[in-house]
């Protein structure tokens, strides 16, 4: 397997850390010829797992409404092994770091266990008025370091959002 930065120490402890899954349903449409997942539907997976895991959050009245959005920055994927078809895929997201308006998100898609793809991405909340990043309220903060059981890092560089 491919050796990934961010999948430490190992992909088995890496995937111990998610706390929130979603199973996939591959459709045909989203294969090859061969049978394959397209490359493209990875990140439409990402997308529904992103949603799915601010829903299970109640998160989305604090994220996206008529004042504020949330706002991919960043999103890429590494492809470690084929997905089929009929393979019994599920998602695993979490929030690896949350910055003063941004959250670092990890996706893992597995096959009985075994990691396929990993994939990361940053989303920023940005005021709808301004079009600026605006500070993620603590509330929603608060939700997601309990959720996640362990205390996230601030982000304290000053680099991101």
């Amino acid at each position: 397997m491919k050796t990934i930065s961010f999948v430490q120490p190992d992909p088995q402890s890496w995937l111990e850390k998610f706390h929130f899954s979603i199973p996939i349903k591959v459709r045909y449409c989203e294969t090859d010829l061969l049978g394959h997942v397209n490359n493209v539907s990875y990140f439409m997976y990402f997308e529904q797992g992103r949603i799915e895991y601010f829903e299970h959050l109640a998160l989305t009245e604090d994220l996206f409404n008529d004042k504020t959005v949330s706002v991919v920055a960043n999103l890429e994927c590494q492809y470690l092994a084929s997905i089929y078809l009929r393979d019994p895929l599920k998602l695993h997201i979490r929030t690896a770091n949350i910055g003063r308006s941004s959250l670092d998100l990890e996706y893992a898609l597995a096959v009985n266990g075994q990691l396929r793809a990993a994939g990361r991405g940053t989303i920023v909340l940005v005021d709808t008025n301004s079009g600026k990043s605006t500070p993620i309220p603590d509330a929603a903060r608060e939700a997601i370091r309990s959720f996640e059981e362990r205390s996230i890092e601030q982000n304290r560089m000053g680099s991101r959002s």
